[in-house]
C-alpha cells in the first residue's frame, strides 16, 4: 500500500492501537505525527520509532481543546508543509450502564469520542482543501453499527455519532478531494481485554459472538488504516469498514 512520503497525523497515537498504526504507517514510508495527552508515552514511542529509522514526531495536546488544535495544526503545517491523512483514533470508555452513569460522565465521553473527531476534521479540512485533497479515517467500533449488548449505551452512542459524522464529511467534502471513512473493530486483544478475560463468562461472551472465533489483533485494525490511507483507496469514500471477524453480519 502506497503511503510513502505522506504526512499522517494520528490522535491517541501513543496508545495500543494508535502505536500499532503509527509503526505500520511509518514502516511503509509515511511521516507520522502522533498527537496525545500522554507526553511520556508519546516521547518514548517517537524515540523508539526514530531509532528504527522511521520519520516520527510527537505533539502533546488536549484533543478536546480547540486552542490546542489550532496551535498544533499550525505547527505541523509549518514543519511539514502539508497534512495528507488524519486518523482520529482517540477514545475512552466509561463502563457504566445508562442507569448508573452520571451526566458529566456522559458528557465527557461525548467530548472525547465525538468532540475530538469534530475538532480534528474542523481544523484539518481547510488544510487539505488548500493542498488539493487528503483523507480522514475515524476509528469507530462495531458499536457504531449495532446495539452491542455487552457495551455501555454511552459508548455505543458516541461511536454511532462518529459513523454518521464520517458519512456527512465524506458527502460534503469529496468535491475538495477529501475522502472520509470509518473503521469498526470488534473487541481487540489488548492487555486491558486480557484482564477482563480473567472472568470466564466475559471471555466466552466475546469469543462466541465472533464467527471467525478469535479476537481482533491490533495489526488487523492497523492494516485497515494503512489501506484507507493509501493511494490504492483513492476511490473509497464514506464507507464504514468492519474489522470484526463477522460480528456485524450475524
Amino acid at each position: 500500500m502506497n503511503v510513502k512520503d505522506k504526512c499522517i497525523v494520528i490522535t491517541g497515537g501513543s496508545g495500543g492501537l494508535g502505536s500499532e498504526m503509527a509503526r505500520l504507517l511509518a514502516s511503509n514510508g509515511a511521516r507520522v505525527i502522533i498527537l496525545d495527552l500522554d507526553k511520556q508515552k508519546g516521547d518514548a514511542l517517537v524515540k523508539e520509532m526514530q531509532s528504527d529509522g522511521y520519520q516520527a514526531d510527537f505533539y502533546p495536546m488536549d484533543l478536546t481543546s480547540e486552542e490546542d488544535w489550532k496551535r498544533v495544526v499550525d505547527a505541523i503545517v509549518k514543519s511539514t508543509g502539508k497534512i495528507d491523512v488524519l486518523v482520529n483514533n482517540a477514545g475512552i470508555n466509561i463502563r457504566k450502564p445508562i442507569e448508573e452513569m452520571e451526566l458529566d460522565e456522559w458528557n465527557t465521553m461525548m467530548l472525547v469520542n465525538v468532540g475530538s473527531v469534530f475538532l480534528g476534521a474542523k481544523h484539518l479540512i481547510p488544510v487539505m482543501r488548500k493542498q488539493g485533497g487528503g483523507a480522514i479515517i475515524n476509528t469507530s467500533s462495531v458499536c457504531g453499527l449495532i446495539g452491542h449488548r455487552y457495551t455501555p449505551e454511552a459508548y455505543t452512542t458516541t461511536k454511532g455519532a462518529v459513523t454518521l459524522l464520517t458519512k456527512s464529511i465524506a458527502a460534503r467534502y469529496a468535491k475538495d478531494g477529501i475522502r472520509c471513512n470509518s473503521i469498526h473493530p470488534s473487541t481487540v486483544d489488548t492487555p486491558l481485554v486480557q484482564e477482563m478475560f480473567k472472568d470466564p463468562v466475559k471471555k466466552k461472551q466475546r469469543l462466541d459472538e465472533v464467527p471467525l472465533g478469535r479476537l481482533a489483533k491490533a495489526s488487523d485494525v492497523a492494516n485497515a488504516v494503512l489501506y484507507l490511507a493509501s493511494d490504492e483507496a483513492s476511490f473509497i469514500n464514506g464507507i464504514a469498514l468492519p474489522v470484526d471477524g463477522g460480528v456485524t453480519c450475524c
